[in-house]
């Protein structure tokens, strides 16, 4: 077939399994976007409200299937749009395929309307980019960025297509789908290694990342804690990769994290790390970081086996293949002594639980987890809501849990929900908070005009919660602009958008609202009254450690 270049990316993109894509058009890529209105019947666009919604629709759609997402958008200020989502979803892992729109090769260097060195812009965020001059070459490289980005350790691949090259033809031949590159296996020795490590333990602790999801190896995970009678805590974006009703499974740990998961990890004598990076919000001050154990780390990625933390025996290889050679070459431990003292710290953190009937964000995470079912996919932005997601939501299936982990990024909830729901077709449940809610409520019309199913909760405080209550602890209450004072009126925003507004200032109004909101086909918005002086806790302070955890805040403090 003889082909311009905007087909030819087209017919690639169908031919690599994408069904669809998200993105916003502009004049260096009009002829991409004929293109996808000639094909319609066989790829979807999602036309968002912005280009940075689109890259964070693509980045959920990912995160929601293990699929790679795509995202396209024009040259210039369109390309710079997708750089925050791009960061998000490489700080993340996340297989993410961007094209970009560029000036014809004879206009590329000369300052000529709407140009940007995307490719040097994005050169620190992706795994890979590329600027296609040949439209002969156009296929191959676009082939290749899939494969990168599924490969080995998954994230953001970004492919410049200059306008010439859209319109200049060439023969193109289908092919199948691009696989990814072979899988690094782990050496045998080092996992023999690893098994006596295990047999000697008396208190081992798994420590999931994200890698356990995106390496499918959640199975793998349950039966070696199973086996070496080892208990599991989790990173943030390891979160949803055992079940939260798993007897093993002590949730997450860290900065905010679950109190009996921190204090395991850190009175273990053995941690096993599948997947995660030790962030410093997971460690704290690395210096007295799990002291008394040994570490094993596992991961795909080299580069991350003692970049953060030292180790006493980092093994590269894929997650899920490691996993399942190490359990098979150790004996069923039993550790009684281990068990008690995970019963008694999960004992502690329960009598640390406070119960209110009150409207509190623990209640709306409750009321949500009973109205929705284990295919709810549930996204959070960036925030106290967040953490408080993290913390209670009842988590029974991966991917299901869809954050912004290592970037932060506030905004990302609405254009992830959009790409998740689309994705997947299960209900959405949106958990936001007033600040984060205002970066990309544009995106609101994106979602009334996808018709998506999806209920956005905004906990409301008034406040840019999490960085006021930094300010409370540690800067003597000067709450430097984290008073919002916003008049919005969340309901009629709602209304205007199209969308189904609900106000809630009690539990019961709250339930009542999340069960028409959650019946509802389309979307709908909740605004919920939350106390501003409403705390996540516990909280290791920054560059503390666990000997500083905070687990209550008297009233006179706040």
């Amino acid at each position: 077939m003889n082909l311009s270049g905007a087909a030819i990316v087209v017919e690639t993109l169908i031919e690599q399994g994408c069904d669809t894509v998200f993105g916003y058009p502009g004049g260096q890529v009009i002829n991409l976007f004929d293109e996808l209105y000639k094909h319609s019947d066989r790829i979807t666009n999602v036309l968002t409200a912005h280009e940075q919604g689109a890259a964070h629709a693509a980045d959920g759609y990912a995160r929601a299937t293990g699929r790679v997402g795509v995202v396209i958008a024009t040259s210039g200020p369109g390309a710079t749009n997708l750089v925050t989502g791009i960061a998000t979803a490489h700080l993340d892992s996340v297989p993410l395929v961007a094209i970009t729109g560029n000036v014809p090769c004879s206009l590329i260097g000369r300052d000529s309307f709407q140009e940007v060195d995307i490719i040097g812009i994005t050169m620190p965020i992706t795994k890979h980019n590329f600027i296609v001059k040949d439209v002969s070459k156009l296929a191959d490289t676009l082939r290749l960025a899939f494969r990168i980005a599924k490969s080995g350790r998954p994230g953001p691949v970004l492919v410049d297509i200059p306008k010439d090259v859209q319109v200049n033809k060439c023969d193109f031949q289908l092919q199948t789908v691009a696989p990814a590159f072979e899988k690094i296996t782990a050496d045998n020795s080092q996992l023999l290694e690893a098994a006596k490590m295990i047999a000697q333990a008396k208190k081992p602790y798994i420590y999931c990342g994200g890698g356990v999801i995106s390496g499918g190896a959640s199975d793998e995970v349950m039966a070696l804690a199973e086996k070496a009678d080892a208990y599991i805590g989790c990173s943030m974006m390891g979160i949803s990769a055992v079940p939260t009703s798993n007897p093993r499974f002590l949730g997450m740990q860290g900065m905010h994290g679950h109190y009996a998961s921190s204090m395991a990890q850190n009175e273990a004598d053995l941690i096993i790390a599948a997947g995660a990076r030790f962030s410093d919000r997971a460690t704290g001050n690395k210096s007295k970081f799990a002291v008394n154990a040994k570490i094993i780390h596992i991961d795909i990625d080299d580069a991350e086996l003692e970049k953060n933390i030292p180790v006493y025996l980092g093994i590269q290889g894929d997650v899920k293949d490691s996993l399942s050679r190490l359990t098979a070459m150790i004996d069923s431990q039993k550790n009684s002594e281990w068990q008690q003292r995970i019963s008694q710290l999960k004992n502690d953190e329960n009598a640390m639980i406070k119960t209110s009937k009150a409207l509190t964000p623990y209640n709306i995470i409750d009321i949500i987890s009973s109205g929705a079912d284990e295919n709810t996919v549930i996204v959070t932005d960036v925030g106290q809501h967040q953490m408080w997601t993290a913390q209670r939501y009842p988590f029974m299936k991966p991917r299901k849990f869809i954050s912004s982990g290592g970037l932060g990024t506030m905004g990302f909830g609405m254009g992830a929900a959009i790409g998740a729901n689309v994705a997947t077709g299960c209900k959405t449940v949106l958990v936001t908070g007033d600040g984060s809610f205002g970066m990309n409520l544009n995106e609101l019309a994106a979602a009334v005009s996808q018709n998506c199913s999806l209920v956005i909760v905004i906990m409301n405080n008034g406040v840019l919660g999490m960085v006021r209550q930094w300010q409370t602890l540690f800067f003597d209450k000067r709450y430097s602009n984290t008073t919002l004072n916003r008049k919005t009126n969340f309901i009629k925003l709602a209304e205007a958008f199209g969308a189904k507004g609900f106000k809630a200032e009690t539990t019961q109004e709250f339930a009542d609202a999340f069960k028409k909101a959650f019946s509802n086909d389309g979307p709908s918005v909740i605004d919920c009254s939350v106390d501003c002086d409403e705390f996540v806790l516990p909280m290791l302070p920054p560059g503390g450690s666990i000997d500083d955890i905070i687990t209550e805040i008297k009233e006179d403090e706040k």
